[in-house]
């Protein structure tokens, strides 16, 4: 990405969505002291002090404090509003970017054990000669068979440089293996790229985290041969808005607006601001399916928004979640930092993506009128109101009474379904690395799964109806296919019960161009897109 883009991004100062901001001040002290000054101001103080020496629960003053911003907070009707404390704010800073450090592994409890079910190429734990599924029993003089997975990687995390000893049992091994392994900081990455069939990349990225948009670059690079592309941003929250505006800057000519946002600058001024793109378009002439679901938020939907005003892609799947809010966080005393929001963001053609909610975040009744729309370039009149509302809307299959049934049946008697799909999976697919190939398995080969449900304690009749059987073979056998390293055709499986996804690709194999596309889904005609 140029580095003269990314420094206007940064230079604008124009926060970030559902994200932290290195650098900023929160306002100086001239503007506290003027706040001190106050008559409501002195009267909070003195009736804080009031409860503190007199009231006869006798709170201490840091409890009231507490209190005290709680109530600022929840008095704001501000869902995204918050006060992190250290710990908080550094497990936000985690989920956002994908940093941390520590040895470069995923753990899961599987057969009652902490397991690893991934290590990560070129991280520490991979060097250490760590191996998928290896067994940790040992931490730093700790007995750690029976530890569940938060203290697994509370232990194993740390400082950069500093030294974790640790043992692992591995199947064939009569001792568990010692490991001394160097700690270092580890990047998971929030994008997932493989081929789906002959000419489809599919891209799915879970998060817009620090780099997302590198990362994202490169596997188009990768993938220079695709004639389609499926971009899957499903249960995708958001994250840093300087990354959103680079990945659609990635499929922009230069000039295009990629978003604009009305809001408060850092003197408290009200201020509009748009973003263009600078480098060229990739990928210029093929397809884009972008798939969405009700969990699509935040700079997801600036995404989403951005390439559906620009006539760059189809949209499909569900209205987005509709966080269409700046958030700015600011640093306080004591190590805490505060989020609030400070403004909205706009789509290239001026659609604000944020719908109302309450602060309990449930979202406002809607008043009812017709919706308005903007038109696009190429004739496709995209609704306006809130999120962004799919070209072709796909809903999500419920569950069948058989297989709620089987899932609600397994949560009665306490048998860890979902665990059990896990470890079966996983032990499929260690036999698959193995054999150096992964293939799709027959129904048998989860006889096992089946049984071993029935010997916890659930109903034979529930586990083995036809419809409920179906359903738990198709979920071990994605996660089977997904853990052997078969993504591709662990999305076709997928794709047998997943509509969008089924939608998507179907679009993806039958459109050679993107107006081509647009025929396809009827958003040419003038037809009024989403619902």
């Amino acid at each position: 990405m140029p580095k003269s883009f990314r420094s206007t991004i940064i230079a604008a100062g124009l926060l970030l969505l559902s994200a932290p901001i290195a650098g900023q001040n929160p306002p100086g002290a001239g503007g506290r002291a003027a706040l001190l000054r106050t008559a409501e101001a002195r009267v909070f103080l003195e009736a804080l002090e009031t409860i503190s020496r007199f009231h006869v629960s006798g709170l201490a003053d840091s409890v009231l404090w507490e209190r005290a911003i709680d109530g600022l907070i929840d008095r704001l009707d501000d869902p995204y509003a918050t006060v992190f404390t250290p710990t908080e704010f550094d497990q936000f800073r985690e989920q956002t970017t994908g940093n941390y450090a520590g040895i470069g592994v995923q753990i899961g409890r599987l057969n009652a054990r902490v397991t690893v079910t991934a290590v990560f190429r070129g991280a520490p734990a991979e060097g250490a000669g760590m191996l998928v599924g290896d067994r940790i029993v040992w931490v730093e003089g700790h007995d750690a068979t029976d530890w569940s997975i938060d203290q697994a990687r509370d232990s194993i995390r740390g400082r950069p440089g500093s030294v974790v000893r640790l043992r692992v049992a591995r199947d064939g091994f009569v001792d568990p293996i010692p490991m001394d392994i160097v700690r270092d900081s580890v990047h998971v990455s929030a994008l997932a790229a493989t081929w789906v069939g002959e000419g489809v990349a599919h891209f799915s990225i879970d998060r817009i985290a620090r780099g997302i948009a590198l990362e994202l670059e490169e596997a188009l690079a990768g993938y220079s041969e695709a004639r389609a592309l499926v971009m899957d941003l499903r249960r995708n929250p958001g994250g840093y808005m300087e990354e959103a505006l680079q990945i659609v800057d990635l499929f922009m000519s230069p000039g295009q607006v990629l978003a604009s946002a009305e809001g408060r600058n850092m003197q408290g001024e009200e201020t509009t601001q748009a973003w263009t793109a600078s480098s060229p378009a990739r990928a210029a002439d093929i397809p884009i399916i972008v798939l969405v679901d009700e969990f699509t938020a935040s700079a997801a939907e600036i995404i989403s928004g951005a390439l559906q005003d620009h006539d760059r892609a189809v949209v499909v799947g569900q209205r987005t979640f509709g966080k269409g809010v700046v958030q700015t966080v600011y640093p306080l005393a004591a190590g805490r930092q505060i989020r609030i929001t400070t403004g909205s963001w706009l789509t290239p053609l001026g659609r604000s993506l944020h719908r109302p909610r309450h602060g309990d975040g449930t979202p406002k009744p809607e008043d009812g009128a017709a919706p308005d729309s903007v038109k696009t370039v190429a004739g496709r009149h995209l609704r306006t109101g809130g999120g962004v509302f799919p070209d072709l809307v796909v809903e999500a299959d419920g569950p069948k009474d058989e297989e709620l049934a089987l899932l609600n049946h397994a949560n009665r008697v306490q048998v860890p379904i979902s665990v059990r799909i896990e470890e079966h999976a996983f032990e499929l697919a260690k036999q698959a690395l193995d054999g150096g190939r992964a293939a799709r398995l027959p129904d048998s080969a989860f006889d096992d799964l089946a049984r071993g449900l029935v010997e916890e304690g659930m109903d034979p009749a529930i586990v083995n109806d036809s419809v409920a059987r179906a359903y738990l073979d198709w979920r071990a056998q994605v996660r089977y296919l997904d853990r052997a390293g078969a993504r591709g055709l662990a999305l076709l499986v997928q794709a047998e019960r997943d509509t969008a996804l089924a939608e998507a690709l179907r679009l993806a194999r039958s459109a050679r161009t993107p107006r081509e596309l647009f025929t396809l889904v009827g958003v040419v005609t003038g037809r009024s897109s989403g619902r």
